[in-house]
C-alpha cells in the first residue's frame, strides 16, 4: 500500500535521513522507535510533504511519486490518502471541536456543510467525545483535544494515518486515554504509521516495529522479536534504557 525507498532529508550541513527504505501493508500498523534526533518525525513529515525530501520515492497504490520534484497535483493526490495526528494538537483555538473536525472535510475535500457534520460527529463519538462537539480547545484537557486531533484524522477516511508521537505533550494521567482510542481504531484494521515513545503500545498492538538511529533504519520485525532477542547491539542498548526493568532480562 506505502512503499517508500532511499529518502535523504538533510537540513544545511546536517543530514537527518541517509536513505531510508520502509513498507507498510494495508492494515499494518507500524510503530517507529528510536531516539531523539534519530529522524522518525522527519521520516513521517517527508511522507506527507510537510517536509520536502531531498531523495527519495513513494508508492501509495499505483501512485509512484519522486519525493523532491512532485508536482502540486501528486501531493494533494498523496495527501488525500493520508491524515496526520500531530503532538501538539494543531487545533484552531476559534472552532469548536466539532468545526476543528468539519474544516479538512469542508476545505479540502469539498464535503457539503451538513454532510461533514455528520461525518464529524461519528469520528468524534468513536474518539469518546460524544458530548463535546461545541466544547472549544481551551475547554478541552491536552488527552481530550488530541483526541479531536485523532478524530480529525479518522474523519478523512484515509489510507493511512501518521501519527507524530500523539502522547508527547500530554501529562502521563491523560497518556492512557488517547493510547485507548488508538488501539481501539487499531482493532478496527485502520493502517497506521506511528512514532511514539510508547512500548506498550508498540508491544501489544504493532505488527511490526521499526527501530530507526542515526537517520537509518538499524532494525525492524515483529514486536516479540524486537523486544525479545535484538538482533542489533544498538537496539539493544536502545532497549536497555526504555524498557521496564521485567523485560530488560529477556535481552
Amino acid at each position: 500500500m506505502l512503499e517508500i525507498k532511499n529518502i535523504h532529508k538533510s537540513f544545511g550541513q546536517n543530514e537527518i535521513l541517509k536513505g531510508v527504505d520502509l513498507q507498510i501493508d494495508k492494515g499494518d500498523v507500524v510503530v517507529i522507535l528510536g531516539p531523539s534526533g534519530s529522524g522518525k518525525t522527519t521520516l513521517l513529515r517527508c511522507i506527507n510533504f510537510l517536509e520536502k525530501a531531498d531523495e527519495g520515492y513513494a508508492n501509495f497504490g499505483d501512485i509512484n511519486v519522486h519525493l523532491k520534484t512532485a508536482s502540486k497535483k501528486q501531493i494533494h493526490v498523496i495527501r488525500q490518502k493520508t491524515a496526520f495526528v500531530f503532538q501538539n494538537y494543531n487545533l484552531f483555538n476559534n472552532k469548536t471541536a466539532l468545526e476543528n473536525v468539519t474544516e479538512g472535510l469542508i476545505i479540502g475535500r469539498k464535503v457539503p456543510k451538513a454532510e461533514a457534520a455528520e461525518i464529524g460527529k461519528k469520528a468524534l463519538d468513536k474518539v469518546g467525545l460524544s458530548e463535546k462537539y461545541d466544547a472549544y480547545p481551551s475547554q478541552l484537557s491536552g488527552g481530550q483535544q488530541q483526541r479531536v486531533g485523532i478524530a480529525r484524522a479518522v474523519a478523512l477516511n484515509p489510507d493511512i494515518i501518521l501519527f507524530d508521537e500523539p502522547t508527547s505533550a500530554l501529562d502521563p494521567e491523560l497518556v492512557g486515554e488517547v493510547l485507548t482510542v488508538m488501539k481501539n481504531i487499531a482493532k478496527e484494521g485502520t493502517t497506521m504509521l506511528v512514532v511514539t515513545h510508547e512500548i506498550s503500545f508498540a508491544r501489544d498492538v504493532a505488527n511490526r516495529v521499526v527501530f530507526m538511529d542515526g537517520g537509518m533504519i538499524v532494525e525492524e520485525g515483529p514486536p516479540n522479536e524486537i523486544f525479545s532477542n535484538p538482533k542489533e547491539e544498538r537496539t539493544k542498548q536502545f532497549l536497555k534504557r526504555v524498557l521496564p526493568e521485567d523485560y530488560i532480562y529477556y535481552i
